[in-house]
């Protein structure tokens, strides 16, 4: 061993070491680590040694003088290594020998496995580079002081070519035997995998053993110090290799299945070879393959194969084939815009299937009418009229269809956004757009007109009616129904009117279901459009309050006046006439002992609210009449009108329609409808027949009327008064729509100032869209009419400009 002894004639005090004095005892010390025999601490010591003292010794320098850089770092060095007495660092010789040493070993090695192939060549590449790779990292080790000094100088000195003893052991590998043995052992590799593909098993650390070497192997050439991790070798020389391997393999795979087996089958080969590719980089891959990989996979399985993938979807579809059409949505989720034709596939199939299950509705609800034809409904009809229960009937299959397909987007597609989309859209189509609405002249507002009859159904007082949760849940449902609605004023002018008449006629099956559903219509439309079924609220709860004051009245006029007065059970509702959709009534003298109400409650009425005027609503009103001329004592339930004429009979048992007319002062074409009604239900009897009835025909009281029931109801609505009030809803609707439109209009143009004829149509659009869908040529009508009433005028420039008058 030789010591670091200072001598006098050197400047430092230290004695000059030549490399040969060492490399003997060091080279065979380096030979015992690469042939892996065990090594004691002290040897290991002791050549550690051997390293520090020859990169501390003095070295005889050149006559040349230094520059300045050599300068600089002789300064630096000293510094660096001020407990050795200053002496200068060395170790390019000693380098270059560790170097030959390497490269001598490496191509002995290399001469070994050149001839083998397959497994042979694979056991043998990563055995021997275990054993290469812990050798270096020993020799590492032992040159830990060249590293530090020497080999850190020259790299930030900027020279190339100098690694530090372990990196530079692996850049001797690659140059002396990776580079020889890479394609042989590569396509070993390539080889065992597939035939681990092909269901065979294999031995992975063979695989592993070569990736990480090849992984190893990157070295980072700019900062040969850096830890960072340079795949380069790795990517080059196996990874695009095994991606291209890949895809060779899965192409012919792929369509040697699908010629043998369903799509179905298919789908869940290539779910299951996903999974593999994926296990195989946890195994024995560098985890950035994964990316890459996945994509190879995914376009040769699946993306090549979209085609038929979207065909399947369509009978997967059709067979409620739940568990595949999950399936294929995780594929082709996998594609870049792969779900879009799906999307549209499943919004064809829902809007199909609605407008089916609706058609079907039709059907069902023309079968379950009397073969009446005033009253059936069939393909070909083109009335409006519905089945009582044909509102019932659409909304259960409308809302049917939703739910089915809004369990399979949620269940078979995760919720995608793109499916529910889809799904809306379908919705949107079918329930705007169908046989029903064809029906009635292509009209989309008999949708909601519909929905708003059912509501009327559920929320009406009824032997039928559900209990109270089920109630909430069908209203949550109606609402789902409802978002879909193009024409929500039109809901909103049927449920007005229909809610109105369940308040007056005291039918709502329960407050609390009107309040929740008014409650929900106000948090999907806004304030405004519930604000009129708010308000009818309001008056029948101010109505309570009137009557007891009123009876509290009656009384109290009673006792004053000595028994004047009422004689019977009256009762009224003072409505506030802009909240409630209730037209004018018909003229007609009331009988005489009804009379006497109204003039008491308006004497009362005007005693309280000066200034208010009272327009009494006798097609709104009803009552009931006790019977002393049949056998049995009945009590009847009927409309104002009924009762007009049906308390003639306390005066003569027989009169004509011209005489009934003239003392009820009740137009004669409307009192034949009445009268009719009473023909109907056995009251009444006539020599002529009921569809003939005219002003010249007498009406007798018939006396033999009998009834199961002794309180009978014949307070029914007549079809021309149904038909009539439907035709003047839509009337309305359509006046109420083109003001809101002219509105519109006069606020934009009020903002904008000037604004062309295409740009004003599309904002009017925007505006109005969440009520209903107006049509164009109804927008360019209105802005016609508002020209004529100066609110704009076309410029002068431009004739499809136009600019606002303020």
């Amino acid at each position: 061993m030789a010591n670091n002894r200072r001598d006098s004639n050197n400047p430092g005090g230290l004695r000059q070491i030549d490399l040969d004095q060492i490399w003997g005892d060091l080279k065979e010390g380096v030979d015992q680590v690469y042939k892996r025999q065990s090594m004691t601490k002290p040897r290991y010591i002791e050549l550690y040694t051997h390293v520090y003292n020859y990169c501390t010794s003095v070295h005889q320098q050149t006559n040349a003088p230094p520059s300045k850089t050599a300068n600089k770092f002789m300064k630096k060095s000293q510094n660096m290594c001020a407990n050795t007495g200053g002496a200068q660092l060395v170790g390019l010789e000693l380098y270059k020998r560790l170097r030959d040493f390497l490269r001598t070993y490496l191509s002995s090695l290399m001469r070994k496995g050149v001839e083998l192939m397959g497994e042979d060549v694979l056991k043998f590449y990563t055995r021997e580079w275990d054993e290469y790779q812990f050798s270096s990292k020993v020799l590492n080790g032992v040159c830990a002081y060249l590293n530090r000094h020497w080999v850190r100088r020259e790299c930030e000195e900027g020279r190339k070519g100098i690694y530090e003893i372990y990196q530079l052991a692996l850049v001797t590998w690659r140059d002396q035997l990776f580079k020889h043995l890479n394609k042989q052992v590569t396509n070993a590799v390539l080889k065992l995998i597939e035939r681990e593909r092909n269901g065979e098993s294999i031995n992975t650390r063979l695989v592993s053993g070569v990736i990480n070497c090849y992984v190893e192997l990157g070295l980072n050439e700019e900062e040969p110090t850096s830890k960072g991790q340079n795949l380069t070798v790795y990517k080059e020389t196996f990874e695009t290799v095994f991606l291209e391997d890949t895809k060779r393999f899965y192409m012919a795979e792929s369509i040697q299945f699908l010629n043998s087996n369903p799509v179905t089958e298919y789908m869940k080969k290539a779910e299951t070879r996903l999974q593999e590719e994926r296990k195989r980089v946890s195994v024995y891959l560098h985890e950035s393959t994964l990316d890459r990989l996945s994509r190879t996979c995914e376009q040769v399985l699946i993306e090549k194969h979209l085609d038929i993938f979207y065909t399947e979807f369509q009978h997967l579809l059709d067979t409620h084939k739940s568990e595949d059409l999950g399936r294929m949505y995780q594929l082709v989720s996998k594609i870049p815009d792969g779900l879009n034709e799906l999307r549209v596939l499943l919004e064809t199939h829902i809007t199909n299937q609605g407008l089916s299950a609706i058609e079907k509705c039709i059907e069902s609800s023309s079968s379950s009418t009397p073969s009446d034809p005033n009253t059936s409904v069939t393909m070909t009809t083109t009335s409006a009229d519905l089945s009582a229960d044909q509102p019932k009937l659409y909304v259960k299959s409308t809302l049917a269809v939703h739910e089915k397909y809004s369990r399979l987007v949620s269940s078979c597609f995760h919720n995608d956004s793109g499916f529910i989309a889809a799904l809306d859209k379908a919705c949107g189509k079918f329930i705007n757009n169908n046989a029903i609405t064809r029906i009635s002249n292509n009209n989309s507002s008999k949708s909601p007109e519909l929905l708003a009859k059912y509501c009327d159904i559920l929320l009406k007082k009824s032997s039928k009616n559900p209990e109270e949760n089920e109630l909430e849940e069908t209203l949550n449902q109606i609402m789902v129904m409802f978002k879909y609605l193009e024409d929500k004023d039109v809901f909103q002018k049927f449920y007005s009117k229909m809610l109105a008449k369940r308040l007056v006629q005291h039918m709502s099956a329960s407050d609390d279901a009107e309040a929740s559903m008014i409650s929900k219509l106000k948090q999907a439309c806004g304030y405004e459009y519930t604000s009129k079924l708010q308000r009818m609220f309001q008056d029948i709860g101010v109505n309570k309050e009137l009557n007891e004051q009123f009876k509290q009245h009656v009384a109290t006029t009673q006792g004053t006046n000595g028994g004047s007065g009422l004689d019977i059970d009256f009762s009224i509702q003072v409505l506030s006439s802009g909240s409630w959709p209730f037209q004018n009534s018909i003229n007609f003298s009331l009988p005489m002992e009804l009379e006497r109400c109204v003039h008491k409650f308006t004497s009362f009425y005007s005693g309280r609210h000066s200034g208010r005027k009272l327009n009494w609503l006798y097609q709104m009103s009803k009552g009931e009449l006790v019977t002393n001329c049949f056998k049995n004592r009945y009590t009847l339930q009927a409309s104002t009108f009924q009762m007009a004429i049906l308390l003639q009979y306390n005066l003569s048992e027989s009169w004509t329609v011209a005489q009934l007319s003239e003392s009820t002062q009740i137009r004669p074409d409307f009192l034949i409808q009445v009268v009719q009604i009473l023909l109907k239900s056995k009251l009444l009897c006539c020599d002529d027949d009921e569809s003939s009835l005219a002003e010249s025909s007498t009406v007798r009281i018939y006396t033999g009327y009998k009834n199961k029931k002794l309180k009978v109801n014949i307070n029914i609505p007549m079809k021309t008064e149904l038909k009539t009030e439907q035709e003047t809803t839509h009337k309305h609707i359509e006046e109420d729509r083109k003001l809101l439109i002219q509105a519109a209009i006069v606020r934009i143009m009020k903002m904008r100032k000037t604004l062309q004829h295409q740009q004003l149509v599309a904002e009017v659009l925007n505006q109005i869209s969440f009520r209903f869908k107006p049509r164009v040529h109804i927008i360019k009508k209105c802005i016609d009419i508002l020209i004529e009433k100066e609110y704009l005028e076309r410029t002068e420039t431009a004739k499809d400009m136009y600019q606002y008058l303020a």
